[in-house]
Formats: structure tokens, sequence, C-alpha cells
């Protein structure tokens, strides 16, 4: 017995295990892990069949998102007259499977090519999550076809770039048969998206003075409108000492900034609805629609996990 792109051998059961079974998991045909077999294929057995069967499903159950519980089977064999253990793991329908711990990243995620479980990129990660989420913006199919884009081609140039004939697919903004999805819609010079920005007098929603919509248009677009807009508001202080002047700003500039464009990136768009920011006397609300991703659990997100929602678009010579 060999070790293969589907076949992994051990003596004894190690703190790999998981990586491995991941591994197999984010694989398109899983593979089997052999306990109890060495390097050279030989069997050597274990002892205690039993306890490391149940030590082997605990693991495989609390360590690995999302739930890899009916993906394998464990049984007990006898090679050569030794017990050996052997695991069968399915290539899973959720790709991409990762160690809980680390969360859905490069030290998370493997894949298994060769003899080894290799990390995986976050591009590759990024395409398996979109593959898998039913509401990707990626994969919905924009309801308008005839798109044009002159307004991304002028962010571009601004940035010293250009876009060429392939860029829509460079970014992302096409489904798997070639149609233009829903980003492409958002990025375009017309669509239906447009995002609140509201300032009320006093610290409740009682008087509105101003309700201005920055929309109907290109979201790189719209974005720089919004944050033109709540810099304007942004009003600068003055305090003065015996020795100088203070000048502050009601906002940290760099952190409402971040801010904006956070509730922008990664707002839930699959049921058109945009973000919103109402600005009282003394506060600004940030509301940005969605929720916890699916694969991401409350207490992982308070430990620090990230998986973004849209993800990023990739530039290849675009």
């Amino acid at each position: 017995m060999k070790e293969s792109y589907r076949v992994e051998l051990k003596q004894k059961l190690t703190d790999s295990l998981e990586k491995e079974v991941v591994a197999f998991l984010n694989s398109r045909e899983g593979g089997i892990i052999y306990i109890g077999i060495d390097d050279n294929g030989e069997a050597i057995g274990i002892e205690n069949s039993d306890t490391i069967q149940l030590q082997i499903k605990d693991r495989l159950r609390n360590n690995i998102q999302p739930t890899c519980m009916g993906l394998f089977d464990i049984i007990e064999e006898e090679i050569n007259d030794k017990d050996v253990i052997k695991i069968i793991v399915a290539s899973g329908p959720e790709k991409p499977y990762y160690l809980k711990k680390q969360g859905m990243s490069e030290k998370g995620c493997y894949l298994r090519i060769g003899t080894a479980a290799e990390p995986m990129t976050n591009r590759m990660i990024g395409n398996l999550f979109a593959r898998r989420t039913r509401n990707s913006i990626g994969r919905i199919r924009s309801n308008q076809q005839k798109l044009k884009f002159e307004q991304l081609r002028i962010y571009y140039e601004e940035s010293g770039k250009k876009l060429n004939s392939k860029f829509a697919e460079n970014l992302g903004l096409q489904t798997e048969d070639g149609a233009y999805n829903y980003v492409a819609f958002l990025m375009s010079d017309i669509n239906s998206v447009s995002i609140k920005v509201a300032k009320y007098k006093g610290k409740t929603r009682v008087n509105l003075v101003e309700n201005n919509e920055y929309g109907y248009c290109s979201i790189i677009k719209a974005t720089k409108q919004v944050l033109d807009k709540i810099d304007l508001e942004n009003k600068t202080r003055s305090r003065i000492t015996s020795k100088e002047r203070i000048d502050t700003r009601v906002w940290n500039a760099i952190a409402i900034r971040e801010a904006i464009i956070n509730a922008i990136v990664h707002n839930d768009y699959s049921n058109e609805v945009a973000p919103k920011f109402e600005i009282f006397d003394d506060r600004i609300e940030i509301t940005s629609a969605g929720s916890l991703s699916e694969t991401l659990s409350q207490e992982e997100f308070f430990d620090g996990f990230s998986i973004p929602r849209n993800p990023p678009t990739v530039q290849k010579n675009s």
C-alpha cells in the first residue's frame, strides 16, 4: 500500500488528522486515511481501537466547519493480522471546509495535492465560498444585460489603469455561463440601488433636516458621493488655549471613512437593500443590511474570525 492523492497513511493518531480530513473534504473525490500503517505501507497496528475511533469522531465533529457529520465513516480493518483504522472521507458539498480554530483562512483551509494537504490561497477560498453561498451576488444573474461601464472606466483611468476587453471576466462580473451578474449591475452606470444619507436636528428621528440619496449609478461613484457628503458634515471644532489653537473633527476622519467603505462593501445586496447613514447631533448611525455569514457562528465572530460576505474582485490586467 502506498500514499496517493486519495490515500493517506499514518502510524498513529496525530494532531494533523483534521487537516488531512479537511483536505479530502475540499477535494473532488475525497479520500481514505489509514491509521496503523507506516510510511512504507506496512501495517503496524494500533491498540485501543474502540477508544481511538471515538476520539476521531469527536475531533472531526467539533473541530471542522461546516459540519462534516455524515461525510465520513470509520471502519476497523485487519491487515496482516494487525488492527488498523480506516477513515473514508467523501468530497464535501459545502466547500470550503476549514479548521474551526483557524477559520476560513489560508491557515484553516487545505486541499489534497499529490500526497500532501496543502494550504489553499485566499482566492481559491473565495471562489469556493462564492459557489457555495446561495445568495452570492456573483452568482445572481443581472436582470439587465445591456450594461454600460463608463463610470467604472473613468475610475480606473483616474487610478492610472485601463479596462481591456476582458474586464468583465477578470473582475468577476459574470456568471458561470458568461452573463452579467449582480456585481456587474452594481458597477454599471445605471442601476436600482440608492444609498440614503439622512440628517436630523436633535438626537431622534423626529425632525428630518435633509434626506439625500446617492445612487442609481455605479456603486463606486455612489460611494465617493457618500464619502464627500460625510466629510462635509464632519465639522472642525476649534479650542483656543493660552498657547495654541487646537482644531479637531467631530469624527475621526480615517475611522469614519473605513466604516463607510466597510458598510458598502460588506452589505448584503441580494435583497436589494442598500446601506444607510443617519446623522444626529450627537452621533452618526451606519446600517449595513445582512447578518453573520451562514458559516460563521457568533462565537467565532467575537473570537476574531473574518469571512467576507462579498468576495473581493481580483485585478488581472483588466
